[in-house]
């Protein structure tokens, strides 16, 4: 028995259905390629597939990991892949197989893009423009977060790290390095609707998610 890393990307129309879809459509891809999954055992048996950092819905990922473990342990990591990419459908490619070097838990940045374009007609764009950047360049930026024991007001600029800005055509780009993991997680979308709210601006904004990153800004492997 051993571990694989399986590294998969959600685009198109796969971003909009849940962790628990996705969950079973690996699973479904996995049984319909032949592996050797390893199951647990009790009355419930399932096989061990689990995803390091789970997508919030309509979030595309460039650069996904699941685990699975598998009982065939002469299966080489290119014929896994091989298989993989015959089941699952084009919006779920899998570009690499590896070994997991790295807990999960050791996860503590993500790399995200937000493509904003205005709901407005003509020059709308430079102001929208102009609103984002004074809004980012705030000194503080609170916003309303919800917690287990309820909202809880936070400030979001300490966290903030932007990596790039622009404006080409109609879109606003805008790359932000955020917290992820299991210590303390920033959703991209807590920061676009606390900009919608306390400007008014009317606009369309997707989210990519590029990569995951420790503590040392060294990529998750």
């Amino acid at each position: 028995m051993k571990t694989v890393r399986i590294w998969f990307k959600k685009l198109g129309a796969a971003r909009f259905i849940s962790h628990l879809d996705l969950n079973r459509c690996m699973a479904r891809a996995v049984h319909m390629a032949k592996i050797p999954l390893w199951y647990t055992q009790g009355f419930n048996p399932h096989a061990f597939i689990t995803f390091a950092l789970p997508l919030s819905l309509g979030v595309r990922g460039e650069r996904e990991c699941m685990d699975m473990k598998i009982d065939e342990t002469k299966i080489t990591d290119e014929e896994l892949l091989l298989r993989l990419q015959k089941t699952l459908p084009a919006d779920l490619p899998v570009f690499a197989v590896t070994d997991p070097k790295e807990k999960p838990g050791k996860i503590a940045y993500a790399l995200y893009e937000l493509k904003m374009c205005s709901e407005t007609p003509e020059n709308a764009e430079t102001d929208l423009f102009q609103k984002w950047e004074s809004f980012l360049n705030q000194e503080k930026i609170p916003a309303e977060k919800r917690s287990k024991s309820g909202p809880l007001v936070v400030d979001l600029k300490p966290d903030l790290q932007i990596r790039k800005i622009f404006q080409d055509g109609e879109t606003i780009y805008t790359e932000v390095l955020l917290p992820a993991g299991s210590e303390y997680n920033l959703n991209p979308s807590l920061l676009v609707e606390t900009f919608r709210s306390q400007s008014g601006a009317s606009f369309f904004c997707e989210y990519t998610r590029h990569c995951l990153y420790n503590k040392q800004m060294e990529p998750f492997q």
